[in-house]
Formats: structure tokens, C-alpha cells, sequence
């Protein structure tokens, strides 16, 4: 009577994380019961001059003693999740009405005008930013600083053919180059005022007017402004 269960290949599928935790650890348990119920049988059935081999059931003892633990650190871990989901939110909420600078490319145009900062860490030869709508397409390309540092840029919403952009969402792209042609890095922050929290997707979202973006992109939190 050979003992062929396999416990890895049977409790490891359901091993997907998050609440599958659950019907892991239900696995676990069905096949452990299994595996000492034919264990029993054929320690009971065995030849007594031809004892069976120990090793194989001892390894899958050890398998389902490490797969134990590896569901317990996935149940460990899903909490752990939930708790920082749980922080993330009370600590977006109290960002309403304060000023935030994000770490992204995106900033709205609004009455006439939208802003950006940006920094290099080196002099630059030449730094042009560029400037494109949400679907991607350039619109006005205009020459910026080539310092070492931050740097503001405030765009006045005007295409290179002078004429007046409607409001909405718009990126930065910054290409600067040193004097032997290398790319500079070149970090594009957002500031503004967060006027609300969207709690309703995966992750926790804050707003400023019209743009949305991660709570993680948060870098610096300051008092509202009088």
C-alpha cells in the first residue's frame, strides 16, 4: 500500500493570499487528517519482515509542518495589511483643507494657470519642458532652468500657437541634458490644497481639485495657508 499524497500540491493552490488564507489553512487540515489515516493503514498493513521506509512520510511531516508556518505568516501578514490600510485612511482624512506636495508629473490648469516644481542634480546644458493634455499630446514645449536644485514652473495654459488651453489635467515632462548629452534626472513635484479623500477604490487616494493621486505619492504635509 503506497502513500503517495502529496500535501504541497494540494494545499499550496489555494495559498493565493488575502482571504484565501482561510481555505488554506481548511486544506491543510483535511489532508493532514488524510495523510495519518494512511499512514495508520499501512503502518498496519506493512510486511513485518519488509518494514516500509520512514523517510518519506517523515519528509511530508516536515512539508506540512513548513507549510503550517507559511499560512500562519500569511494570516500575520493580512493583518498587518489591514492595519496599514486602516492608518493610511485616518491619516489621509486628516490631510482635507492642509497643503500637500505629491510626487507626480500631473498638475490641473486652473484660472488661467498650473504649476509644477522640478529639481536636477547636476547643471544642465539645455532643459526644455514639455508639456502634454491627458491624451498624450504635446503641447507647448518651453525652455526652463538649467541650475543644480528645485526649481518652479508655472505654465499659463497657452498652446505654441498662443492660443488659450481649456482647464483640466495636463504633465510635465522635463528633458534636461548635461554638456556631454546625458540625461538628467529630473523629479516633477505637484503642491496644492487637498480638497478631499477617495477611500473607494484599492488604495487611498487623495485630491487636489481635479487631480486624484496615491496617498503614497504624498512627500510633505504643511499647514494650509491663511
Amino acid at each position: 500500500m503506497a502513500l503517495d499524497l502529496n500535501p504541497i500540491g494540494q494545499i499550496l493552490p489555494g495559498m493565493n493570499g488575502g482571504s484565501d488564507s482561510g481555505l488554506a489553512a481548511g486544506n491543510l487540515a483535511d489532508n493532514f487528517d488524510t495523510f495519518l489515516r494512511l499512514l495508520t493503514q499501512q503502518l498496519q498493513n506493512q510486511d513485518p519482515l519488509n518494514p516500509m521506509d520512514s523517510q518519506e512520510f517523515v519528509t511530508q511531516l516536515v512539508q506540512f509542518s513548513s507549510v503550517e508556518q507559511q499560512i500562519a505568516q500569511t494570516r500575520s501578514l493580512d493583518a498587518l495589511l489591514a492595519m496599514q490600510s486602516a492608518s493610511a485612511v485616518m491619516s489621509a482624512s486628516g490631510y482635507v483643507g492642509r497643503e500637500v506636495t505629491l510626487a507626480t508629473d500631473t498638475a490641473e490648469l486652473a484660472d488661467g494657470q498650473a504649476r509644477w516644481s522640478y529639481s536636477l542634480d547636476r547643471n544642465a546644458q539645455g532643459t526644455d519642458l514639455v508639456v502634454s493634455d491627458r491624451n498624450g499630446r504635446v503641447v507647448a514645449t518651453l525652455p526652463g532652468a538649467t541650475g543644480t536644485g528645485s526649481h518652479d514652473f508655472a505654465w499659463d495654459g497657452k498652446d505654441m500657437a498662443g492660443n488659450t488651453l481649456p482647464p483640466g489635467l495636463y504633465k510635465l515632462e522635463v528633458v534636461a541634458r548635461d554638456a556631454e548629452g546625458e540625461r538628467i534626472t529630473s523629479p516633477v513635484r505637484v503642491s496644492g490644497r487637498v480638497t478631499g479623500v477617495d477611500m473607494s477604490g484599492s488604495e487611498v487616494r487623495v485630491e487636489l481639485g481635479a487631480l486624484s493621486a496615491p496617498f503614497a505619492n504624498v512627500i510633505a504635509v504643511r499647514e494650509a495657508r491663511t
